[in-house]
Formats: C-alpha cells, sequence, structure tokens
C-alpha cells in the first residue's frame, strides 16, 4: 500500500511531514491525494524604478552629464536612457525612412554607444544604461513635462497623464472674511 505525506495538526509537527497510511482512512474513504506546492508569483515593486534621461551630443557638458547620471543611477538603483538627438530632414519625403536617414539613425546610435562605453569606463557603473536616438519633436515634449507642461501618453492600452516630478506650488488661499 502506498503512503500519503501531510503536514501534523499537533503543534510540534507542524514543521515536518506526518505520514498517513491509506489503513488510517476513515469508513472506507479513499486515501488522500498528495499535496502539490503551489508557487507563488513574484512580488512586483510598488513603484518602477527611476530613468535619468541625458542628451549626449558629445561636448564636455554632455559628458560629465552622462557621468554624474551613471553615478546617481548607481546610487538610487535607476536607469540612464542617453539619448542623441536628431533634427528634421526637411528634404527628405519619406519621413526618416530612406536608406540615408537609417544610416544617419545608425551612425547616431553608433556615437551615442561609444560616448555610453567611455563614461562606463570612467565610472565603473555597469548595466544601468540604455540608449535611444529621438526625433526633436519627441525631445521637446519631454523636456517640456519636466519643465512643468503636462505630457498625456495614448497607447492601445489608455492614456496616461504624466505629471511633473516637482508637484507645483499650492494656489494662494484667502483668508476667511478677506
Amino acid at each position: 500500500m502506498s503512503d500519503v505525506h501531510r503536514f501534523g495538526t499537533e503543534p510540534g509537527e507542524t514543521d515536518r511531514p506526518a505520514v498517513l497510511r491509506t489503513s488510517d482512512a476513515r469508513d472506507g474513504a479513499a486515501p488522500r491525494q498528495p499535496v502539490e506546492p503551489m508557487r507563488l508569483s513574484p512580488l512586483l515593486p510598488r513603484r518602477q524604478r527611476p530613468s535619468l534621461v541625458v542628451d549626449v551630443d558629445g561636448s564636455p557638458n554632455s559628458h560629465g552629464a552622462l557621468v554624474w547620471a551613471l553615478r546617481e543611477a548607481a546610487r538610487r538603483e535607476a536607469t540612464v536612457v542617453a539619448v542623441c538627438v536628431l533634427d528634421d530632414d526637411a528634404d527628405d519625403p519619406f519621413g526618416g525612412l530612406s536608406r540615408a536617414a537609417c544610416r544617419g539613425q545608425e551612425a547616431a546610435l553608433d556615437r551615442l554607444e561609444a560616448q555610453v562605453l567611455r563614461a562606463i569606463a570612467e565610472t565603473g557603473v555597469v548595466g544601468r544604461a540604455r540608449t535611444a536616438v529621438l526625433a526633436r519633436p519627441v525631445f521637446e515634449a519631454l523636456t517640456g513635462a519636466a519643465r512643468g507642461a503636462d505630457l498625456v501618453l495614448v497607447g492601445a492600452h489608455g492614456k496616461t497623464l504624466l505629471r511633473p516630478a516637482v508637484p507645483r506650488p499650492p494656489a494662494r488661499r484667502l483668508a476667511r472674511g478677506a
């Protein structure tokens, strides 16, 4: 006859399994089946980790900003998004889909990744950086949101209002009876 394991109900037996034999079943009832362990889904953090967006244009000031952002990301457990901003080409009739525009984006991404690798070698902070090439209007919308403007993201799953990280000062209240 087979043995089935279950947890005991006595105070001292809660940590170790007890053995239930099939002869212990009451009044001819079927023996209990073994209980499989239940897998719990991992807990997700309440807040998403912060991102530091750095405009990298190849100047010494932007390199210093990238180095500072990498060190700050290591301190805050954040992610640095190094961004290269491309200006619009009015001569491109395909809106950035031509081969010349694709080559320009690839060249900009290669330069950006080289600058990020140089900053990583300088700081020693690894695994906290991502790179992106953005069009000028997208970057201007992001910087406008950072200065206090509202930015609404609309996608297939709905819309989201991004609020500024620093709260706006409260409106001045007048005293009652004034």
